[in-house]
């Protein structure tokens, strides 16, 4: 199931398979990110009011709700730059693919930025967005219909592991 066969449009379709084990190596380093942009904000805040100010700071709706924003922020900004700037985030680059619009053309702003909330679409019902690329005729997942990408392979080498 990983190697559907070639795309006629250019490039192998990608399996289910390769695609999550990309997002999974994408998962590694945007913990780290995270740790690193919350730290950002938490920790001076936390030094500057203390650390019961900073508690009751920290559990208020008031923090939590731009906080998650901020932090939905940060992951977007990782997959749009990655998407706009050679079409490869880390795990993309190591599974060997890359996104491009359904037409082959490297992704404009625009199409990353749809591309990455329609994903959020496909996360909804349990990920069932993503396992569609299992059944889908073309390998898309729910995202890449919807945003007018996919993904192609760009080596026919074995990818490690």
């Amino acid at each position: 199931m990983d190697n559907p066969g070639p795309d006629p449009a250019g490039g192998a379709k990608v399996g289910l398979w390769r695609r999550l084990a990309a997002m999974a190596y994408d998962a590694v380093l945007l913990a780290g990110l995270l740790l690193m942009a919350s730290a950002i904000v938490t920790l001076p805040v936390g030094l500057g009011l203390g650390r019961e100010a900073a508690d009751a700071l920290f559990r208020s709706a008031a923090f939590r709700w731009p906080f998650f924003l901020y932090c939905i922020g940060v992951l977007a900004g990782f997959h749009l730059w990655f998407w706009t700037h050679g079409g490869q985030t880390l795990g993309m680059k190591t599974w060997r693919i890359r996104v491009v619009r359904a037409d082959g053309a490297p992704l404009a702003l625009r199409d990353a930025a749809l591309r990455y909330f329609a994903a959020g679409l496909s996360w909804l019902p349990g990920g069932l967005g993503f396992w569609w690329a299992a059944v889908d005729p073309a390998g898309l997942a729910w995202h890449d219909r919807l945003s007018g990408t996919r993904l192609v392979r760009i080596n026919s080498g074995r990818a490690p592991g």
